[in-house]
């Protein structure tokens, strides 16, 4: 199967545009204005309305700015010969517009929901606006920001509340297509969706396979089976001999494939509407004229890697060759992008050590800086477009520990050869140090069904606030940021498995496997997809309790009650051994000295470390106050830290 990579812009001259305009958001209907979060007043900002609409996009197939996107020139078009597409959108904005920041800050969805008002915000997850407790802690309203949130996603159900896109199918197209599932359950026949319809419903026609690993050879025993339920649904009857965790394999011919590259002309568009246009082509008024001088833009996982192919594939130049955004803020997407920009995409997978290794998303290049690839002899970068049209943004990424395990994290900072790296001038790279990739304010440790250990709760909202404000200083007066601070080859805080083997704590009841997602050239020419050369990879080192020495280390891991890792593994009956997703573990030390020598914990206790909860309490505020120094914490947080204390 070959898989085509191509990009878009909007069109030009069109309605009543000026001749210098190429191409526009053509129609940007508002659904609805009402008061977001119940009137909740925020400080001298005052309340928020929410602007709810639908904005239409239309691309010329023969604007160079649109080659990149796969499928354009074969998609319907409109009766000016141009492709369309409809995203919903949500504002939320200043009721009175004098009082706004006159920042625009998108939040690129994940899967159709919001993330970055939920980690800025100490919020709840969704996008559901209308009650006050959904603005949590109200950083982002009371900095006075216009907030946006669109369809990218082509291939979401609309559900209520999710954002989605309207994007069109590629007639007369068919094609194989490859599914991987794994139930993480027992229910036997299991059902599976399929992302693209069948174009031929004969079992003989599709293979499906199992293995119990990913590394294991693909087999099809005799009690495997499945029948079509129609054409996007099979059921599958299992086999016995593979747990909840094993991994089936879907190969099938499909039809109807998706113009998915829209999705970031359409966001490319849709903020440079807002960001600088007085209406659309009808003359309805852009709702936010006038209001915006910066654009910035945060995403998070999928939406994460979301900004860093919207980056590489040119987006960050609109139609009329300015820039898009002024800052991008990519969280926990590591060296991985997407995919999307493919014809039978499916942007929804996250290529991982158990699962989804094989699709797209995981090639070089893996980093900004344009370097030569030591394998392929291939010379790219994620910065080569924008470099081209001189159209870069400022970066502040973000990864956590997880992202060295299962993200390639290390290859952010090294080269193919695994020689350390230099980033450009517009890029910062932050670790936070020991943290799982995700958590929520307030979480607790805990067991998840699926992985061995008890979860990791540290949670990254308070850096990424202090972030921000510095990525606003940044990119509104060229005040630089603080200085990278991500693991390195160069000062030793990167390490290899074997190294982080040897010196890792010998903790009861734990062992430390040195699993991995190993990158490697895939041939995507072979279907399956076949692993061809692996790349070298690191990962951070630790310290005598194995927790994290390099990056953003939170004020209570510098006085740590547990051994924090970004990693779990999945426990027996689920693939046993592999990578539990994106969670993380917690090991927490023994009490007191007589427990610990009990168990033969070579990690000091609680009382050999604090005397008295105030001795911890002293350790953690030094820590927070340090950080607020180096401008990587707000002062409004330190309270947090001190009050977990208590």
């Amino acid at each position: 199967m070959r898989f085509w990579l191509a990009g878009l812009s909007l069109v030009a001259g069109i309605c009543g545009w000026g001749a210098d305009a190429s191409a526009k958001v053509v129609k940007f209907e508002i659904v609805r204005i009402e008061r977001a979060f119940e009137g909740r007043s925020f400080g001298t900002v005052g309340t928020y309305d929410r602007i709810i609409a639908r904005a239409t996009i239309a691309l010329a197939p023969t604007d160079p700015r649109n080659a990149i996107i796969v499928d354009l020139d074969r998609a319907p078009r409109n009766a000016q010969g141009l492709v369309d597409a409809t995203a919903e959108v949500e504002i939320l904005t200043p009721t009175n517009a004098a009082n706004g920041n006159r920042r625009l800050l998108y939040d690129v969805v994940n899967r159709g929901n919001q993330r970055a008002i939920t980690y800025l915000n100490d919020a709840p997850a969704g996008n559901d606006f209308s009650k006050a407790a959904a603005a949590g802690n109200g950083f982002l309203m009371n900095r006075g920001y216009a907030v946006v949130i669109s369809g990218w996603q082509g291939d979401l159900q609309p559900r209520p509340a999710w954002k989605t896109i309207s994007v069109p199918v590629v007639p007369d197209i068919t094609g194989i297509s490859r599914e991987e599932y794994i139930f993480d359950h027992t229910r036997n026949p299991a059902v599976a969706t399929l992302t693209y319809p069948a174009a031929d419903l004969d079992p003989s026609k599709a293979r499906l396979t199992v293995r119990q690993r990913e590394t294991d050879p693909r087999v099809t025993p005799a009690d495997l089976s499945f029948t079509f339920d129609g054409p996007d649904k099979i059921s599958i009857k299992r086999p016995a001999g593979f747990d909840a965790g094993a991994i089936y394999e879907f190969i099938y011919t499909a039809k109807d494939p998706k113009v998915m590259g829209m999705g970031f002309a359409a966001t490319r568009d849709i903020v440079s509407f807002l960001r600088r246009e007085r209406a659309d082509t009808s003359d309805t008024p852009n709702p936010v004229a006038g209001r915006i001088d910066h654009a910035l833009s945060m995403g998070v996982s999928q939406s994460g890697r979301f900004l860093h192919d919207f980056l590489y594939l040119g987006f960050n130049e609109d139609e009329a060759g300015r820039v898009v955004f002024d800052g991008l803020l990519p969280h926990v997407a590591a060296g991985k992008k997407m995919f999307t920009n493919y014809r039978f995409a499916q942007p929804g997978r996250n290529m991982q050590e158990h699962g989804e290794t094989l699709y797209p998303g995981t090639a070089f290049p893996f980093t900004y800086p344009v370097t030569t690839d030591a394998v392929t002899g291939r010379t790219d970068g994620w910065l080569a477009r924008c470099l081209a049209s001189k159209t870069c943004p400022k970066i502040m990424q973000t990864d956590t520990d997880l992202e060295f395990y299962q993200s390639f994290g290390s290859l952010v900072t090294t080269d193919t050869k695994g020689e350390p790296l230099a980033m450009p001038d517009n890029v910062r790279l932050y670790y936070l140090a020991s943290l799982q990739h995700a958590s929520t304010a307030n979480a607790k440790t805990g067991m998840n069904p699926v992985c061995t250990y008890p979860t990791n709760p540290l949670y990254a909202g308070p850096v990424l606030r202090a972030l921000l404000v510095a990525l606003e200083s940044w990119t509104a007066d060229g005040t630089p940021p603080p200085a990278s601070r991500y693991p390195s080859r160069a000062d030793g805080t990167l390490v290899t498995i074997a190294e982080n083997t040897k010196s890792f704590p010998d903790v009861p009841g734990f062992k430390y496997g040195g699993v991995v997602h190993q990158p490697t050239v895939v041939d995507h020419g072979a279907m399956p997809p076949v692993k061809k050369t692996a790349y070298p990879l690191f990962v951070p080192k630790v310290d005598a309790d194995g927790n994290a020495v390099a990056g953003i280390r939170l004020p209570t891991l510098v006085a740590p009650i547990a051994t924090h890792l970004g990693w779990n593994v999945r426990k027996a009956g689920f693939g046993e051994g592999g990578l539990c997703g994106n969670l993380g573990s917690m090991l927490p030390f023994a009490n007191t000295r007589e427990e610990r020598e009990k168990a033969n914990d070579p990690r000091l206790s609680l009382e050999e470390r604090y005397p008295t909860a105030a001795a911890r309490a002293a350790i953690i505020e030094r820590a927070a106050r340090q950080l607020v120094q180096d401008r990587l914490l707000l002062e409004d947080d330190v309270g947090g830290y001190l009050q977990a204390t208590n």
